[in-house]
């Protein structure tokens, strides 16, 4: 089988949940409604089924190799990489005056689900070039703008994150790598960088690398990181490559997935220092790469969801081929393909029902994103910001720990074939493991969650969007079909546990604190949990007043279906989690440290 994108689905949230077409109403929207989402995302649907799909199990047998100092990646990727960046995709949200095509984030995480489906090692690359985009936007100069953004976002070149050193994994306080100023303003950057993601490969002319270093002389701790642009190849005046930099790659690492994907270790200042612009101010760098970072996150969280769909495609086909036994309910003769089995099925609507509940809740606040931007009343535009910075980490943590459980069940559908390389389960669930690692672990994110955007605020925002799920609860009861009231039921104790714990959280994280912080990452699973549920229960209405509308009567009866099943067997662990965040704090730590 190869892999066929779920446009009905992004297009239904796109439109149903999303809201698209009040974005149309914002200043610079005007343009990207509906209509131009239904374009946009079957050209990106063609590009990823044709042309990067079926390089995936390639990368994965044959991946990026290093000889020399060179990275030759998968054979295919470059040419696909082309096809990419000449279809504008890099671009695709970036803003026109550098050569994008200013399209909404809502449209671009649709696009990026469909590539990390597509093909996850492949996807890291444009996902990083991404986010050091986003960095220079945001802080770059003017001519750092100039001489980078048009050839980034043509993709010409790429970019990376440089943060992570032997010594410094998330603790970047400890980072050493350090720059010395040089008497034009440049400076001299001195250091080793590990998990580089696209820190070396040949798909594009030059990398940019963005790089965390200490200025010399700069305080300790983290008030004392600055951020630098370190090209590989340095550019002259004219925007022409000029002389290799200081850069090169000593290695690559060899994973348990994503073997694609090159993840280099780079060596900064061997012959005599690397050449780099400071971005921004000086001991402002930490602030400036959470930039990417929170971009990355996002895009992190969309990759979970793009490898469960990806892993949920090929578990249904081999379900549905797969002939053992003969149903328990005698509704076969004689053997059966595996589908028919209520286990089996139970397993499938467990992954369809994640990566929708999931997909919708990244798409949801993707559109909030826009509006905090773009919303000409700044407190529609406060409003908006705060949902999407609580959201975030629940896409990032929730996304990627759910694609473990959802391709851990594909490899269990596939038995002990599922065991077995040559059919491609294992694939995905080696791929999905690095998700909950990578750009802060799922315990970073659930502390973020805490501490962030729980405790600093006293629980307002998590409160506030409590009562808009409230709402939903509302007119679900008001419907009168049993799928929509047993909802309301399920969401009502799941918002009622959530509450609990927010309660718990903000009067115990300075009470407290290690029985409140032994619970984050349960609060973080809980409360996701939560919001992706929310939304199958916002898409529950919206199918059933579709469906009574005589539209796409078989996809709306399937919506219906999973956003039941989200409630009756997902959405239904939450109150248990509330149980052991609240109430057991202290067994979390009661095990002396010595009887380990």
């Amino acid at each position: 089988m190869t892999y066929r994108a779920p446009l009905k689905d992004l297009l239904f949230d796109i439109k149903e949940l999303a809201g698209i077409d009040a974005l149309t109403a914002l200043p610079g929207l005007e343009d990207a409604g509906y209509d131009t989402a239904v374009a946009v995302l079957e050209e990106c649907a063609k590009l990823n089924e044709q042309v990067i799909a079926p390089l995936n199990r390639a990368g994965d047998i044959a991946p990026s190799w290093f000889k020399d100092g060179v990275v030759t990646t998968t054979a295919g990727f470059k040419e696909a990489f082309r096809a990419f960046a000449e279809g504008g995709w890099q671009g695709l949200h970036h803003p026109d005056e550098f050569g994008g095509q200013g399209l909404p984030k809502l449209i671009h995480a649709a696009c990026i689900e469909m590539i990390n489906s597509a093909n996850l090692s492949f996807a890291l690359c444009p996902l990083l070039t991404d986010g050091a985009i986003e960095a220079l936007l945001t802080a770059g100069s003017d001519a750092q703008r100039t001489t980078y953004l048009p050839r980034m976002i043509d993709g010409s070149w790429t970019g990376t994150m440089n943060l992570t050193e032997p010594q410094a994994g998330s603790d970047l306080a400890a980072v050493r790598t350090r720059a010395e100023p040089q008497p034009d303003g440049t400076y001299k950057i001195f250091g080793t960088k590990i998990f580089i993601t696209y820190g070396e490969h040949d798909m594009a002319e030059n990398i940019v690398h963005l790089v965390l270093a200490r200025v010399v002389g700069a305080p300790e701790g983290v008030k004392g990181i600055s951020l630098f642009v370190v090209p590989k190849f340095m550019v002259n005046a004219d925007g022409s490559l000029g002389e290799r930099n200081d850069v090169h790659c000593v290695s690559i690492e060899h994973k348990l997935g994503i073997k694609a994907s090159p993840t280099a270790v780079l060596q900064f200042g061997d012959h005599g220092g690397a050449v780099g612009q400071l971005i921004g101010q000086e001991n402002r760098g930490l602030e400036y790469m959470f930039i990417m970072m929170n971009a990355a996150r996002f895009a992190v969280g969309v990759q979970g969801i793009a490898v469960a769909e990806m892993a949920y495609q090929k578990a249904v086909a081999y379900a549905r081929d797969r002939v053992q036994s003969r149903p328990v309910d005698g509704s076969v003769a004689g053997s059966a393909a595996i589908i028919h089995h209520p286990d089996v099925r139970r397993m499938l609507s467990t992954m369809r029902a994640y990566a929708e509940g999931c997909r919708a809740l990244a798409l949801v606040s993707a559109a909030a994103y826009d509006a905090s931007h773009s919303h000409p009343d700044p407190e529609a535009r406060q409003q908006n910001q705060a949902f999407y910075e609580f959201m975030v980490p629940l896409i990032k943590g929730f996304s990627t720990e759910m694609s473990l459980e959802v391709t851990s069940l594909g490899v269990q559908v596939h038995g002990g074939m599922g065991f077995i390389e040559e059919t491609g389960a294992a694939q995905f669930y080696r791929d999905a493991k690095i998700l909950t690692i990578y750009e802060g672990t799922t315990a970073i994110q659930a502390n973020d969650l805490v501490g962030r955007k729980t405790a600093r605020d006293g629980g307002r925002t998590a409160r506030a969007i409590a009562a808009q799920i409230e709402l939903t609860e509302i007119a679900l009861a008001s419907h009168d079909s049993a799928a929509a009231q047993a909802f309301a039921k399920r969401l009502s104790a799941a918002r009622l546990a959530f509450l609990d714990v927010v309660t718990f959280v903000v009067a115990g994280t300075k009470s407290d604190p290690n029985a409140v912080f032994a619970g984050s990452v349960p609060y973080l699973m809980l409360a996701g949990n939560l919001m992706a549920g929310w939304q199958m229960g916002r898409a529950l209405l919206a199918a059933e007043d579709s469906l009574n509308e005589g539209e796409d009567t078989a996809f709306m009866q399937a919506k219906i279906a999973t956003a039941r099943f989200y409630a009756d067997h997902i959405l239904t662990r939450v109150p248990g989690l509330r149980d052991s965040i609240v109430e057991g704090g202290e067994s979390a730590c009661a095990l002396a440290l010595e009887a380990f």
